[in-house]
């Protein structure tokens, strides 16, 4: 056993007070990634408005309501989802960014959406579209992580024999728990204050946001819909593998004792992947 974990209480979630606002990590997370997003897009500009025939205008529009319906459905795919019954008593957490919550298969919806609205209202072909902005969600997804991570939230499970577990308090009444029905624990417990833990959010940022980037900008034919078909693909995939390392939510927890419900939603998002890379393919 390791005897000096890392403690994630050692990272203030809040970077400054501007009297009573309070500014968070996780916030400033999903606005930098924005940031830098709307930068790499608008400064290719000329070549994207002559290879998808989208006026500069329409781009920033795309950009803008993209962002804001992706949080969104993000926050209402999170509160739904997985928070129902705190959510529907008190419907204004939905407000509450800060805090943290976004399920990114909310947020993939809440984008589709728009897109689909995009697409028609200015005559776009939607996978041109989704072909644009694809290589850069991993930027968004890599900085949510480090605001999960900075937030002490979605932790990994439990484990000893690793260098890098992570002690996280906010996981205190939940270990209690885990306690009573594994005993063994409650010496390390006791010992220090929380259980260790894998840091599943770093797992998830090297993975989604680093590794998927790399694969995605890596492809070269980026006017067809491969690279649609490939992100959904990697990113399941992903996200079904990492779900292993990751504690599922406490009023979730597993499905048959073995899935957890990130991987469950992964597997259609895998499956229209695949019908995708094959449809467009023959």
């Amino acid at each position: 056993m390791n005897q000096k974990y890392f403690y994630t209480d050692n990272i203030n979630p809040i970077i400054l007070h501007l009297g009573p606002i309070k500014i968070y990590w996780y916030g400033l997370m999903y606005y930098i990634s924005f940031l830098f997003i709307y930068h790499i897009i608008i400064n290719k500009n000329n070549k994207i408005l002559f290879y998808h025939k989208i006026n500069k205008k329409n781009l920033e529009n795309l950009l803008y309501y993209g962002f804001i319906n992706t949080i969104i459905g993000g926050r209402l795919g999170y509160e739904f989802i997985y928070n129902a019954k705190i959510f529907f008593k008190n419907p204004l957490i939905l407000f509450e960014i800060w805090r943290g919550g976004m399920s990114f298969h909310g947020g993939m919806i809440g984008a589709i959406i728009y897109i689909l609205y995009f697409s028609k209202k200015n005559n776009y072909n939607f996978f041109s579209i989704t072909n644009l902005i694809v290589p850069l969600i991993p930027i968004g997804l890599g900085a949510g992580r480090i605001g999960n991570f900075i937030n002490g939230e979605l932790w990994g499970r439990v484990t000893y024999n690793i260098p890098w577990a992570v002690i996280f308090p906010n996981s205190y009444d939940e270990d209690k728990l885990f306690i009573e029905t594994y005993p063994k624990w409650k010496t390390i417990f006791n010992t220090y204050g929380a259980l260790p833990r894998h840091p599943s959010q770093i797992y998830e940022f090297i993975l989604e946001g680093i590794i998927l980037f790399i694969i995605l900008n890596s492809i070269k034919k980026k006017n067809n819909n491969n690279i649609s078909a490939i992100f959904l693909i990697n990113y399941s995939l992903i996200r079904i593998i990492v779900e292993i390392f990751r504690q599922p939510d406490i009023q979730i927890g597993f499905f048959y004792n073995t899935f957890t419900l990130g991987q469950i939603l992964s597997i259609p998002m895998l499956l229209s992947g695949i019908i995708i890379l094959y449809k467009y393919n023959k």
